[in-house]
């Protein structure tokens, strides 16, 4: 294993470890009810914290699963929305105060509906009412941690760098590595075979999906200016700089990071003395900037890249997961 990210913090790491076993515990035995839901529920999640591509899979899935006539939705928690707002289903056209930056992403881009919840239970039963009167299919965007709602399958994404991590708060593991035990599916970055070597050496035979990454960047001949408020901004920016652009500039916020107007003039100074000739962000950060973004306009355009996440093998991936949940439906309850 690497050295922790936060090795001060080694010492607490102890009693969130006893925090997940006495959860896992009353999760066992029933003491946390585990409620189900009317339609099948696949969640996609992960082990450690942020920046493991769950969005970006998450709206990959729902477009395929469209593309097959399948009435397909997503359940989120809308990371940032006040735990007493009620269940939404999100406005694409909407603001990321109300409903997250992630849920509105996924909304506008894989044009399926997205429903919002600090539940995702009760997200889901606004879906039920609000969908069609047969069946459907619920996604759970990032819900290998939220066990009170029963699913049916369990897709985890797992790279080299969830092996070599460790548990919260030292680390960046939700969860131990063991926990990956629960997974139905595993999915692994495609340049990372040694990943899936780890699972077949715990003797967990599980399908294996492997994923490919994709940044759809605008070119541009002259200099750029980037920022961007996610987990892992380093990855955003080698991906500008493997398409050749050049960076003038770049501004790296915290995950979910709620841009200022000091912080957007920071920007937009930078662009000028660069002469930049394009400010570059993600989707997300699009998202949470909101009508903001007019405090960008320093006569350089906008633009969000987008993070694509490909399906090695898509067809077969997605017709494997469909016949699973057939013969789940079919079995007595």
């Amino acid at each position: 294993m690497t050295r922790p990210a936060r090795p001060w913090l080694w010492p607490l790491a102890p009693a969130y470890r006893l925090t997940l076993a006495l959860r896992a515990a009353q999760l066992r035995t029933g003491l946390m009810p585990v409620r189900r839901l009317r339609w099948p529920v696949v969640s996609v999640g992960n082990l450690a914290v942020g920046g493991a591509g769950k969005t970006p899979l998450a709206i990959a899935l729902a477009q395929a699963l469209a593309a097959r006539g399948i009435c397909v939705d997503v359940l989120s928690r809308g990371y940032g929305r006040p735990r007493s707002t009620p269940p939404l289903r999100v406005d694409p056209h909407g603001d990321a105060e109300r409903f997250g930056d992630e849920p509105l992403v996924i909304a506008r881009v894989a044009g399926v509906p997205v429903f919002v919840a600090p539940d995702r239970y009760q997200a889901g039963l606004l879906a039920e009412r609000s969908g069609p009167s047969g069946s459907g299919l619920h996604l759970l965007d990032d819900g290998f941690q939220h066990r009170r709602l029963h699913r049916d399958l369990d897709i985890l994404l797992l790279s080299r760098r969830d092996l070599a991590d460790h548990l919260l708060p030292a680390g960046n593991l939700r969860e131990p590595l063991h926990a990956a035990a629960r997974a139905s599916v595993f999915a692994i970055p495609q340049d990372e075979p040694d990943v899936a070597d780890w699972i077949g050496a715990q003797g967990w035979e599980r399908p294996v999906w492997r994923l490919s990454r994709r940044m759809d960047v605008p070119p541009c001949d002259g200099p750029v200016v980037a920022f961007c408020g996610i987990a892992r901004p380093h990855q955003f920016f080698a991906g500008l700089e493997r398409a050749g652009l050049r960076i003038a500039a770049r501004f790296a916020f915290a995950d979910h990071h709620r841009y200022s107007a000091g912080d957007l003039q920071r920007i937009a100074a930078a662009a000028r003395g660069a002469h930049a000739s394009l400010l570059l962000t993600t989707e997300k950060d699009r998202a949470r900037l909101g009508s903001l973004s007019a405090n960008l306009s320093a006569g350089v355009p906008l633009q969000a890249v987008p993070l694509r996440i490909c399906i090695d093998n898509e067809s077969e991936a997605i017709a494997w997961l469909v016949a699973r949940l057939q013969t789940i439906a079919g079995r007595p309850d």
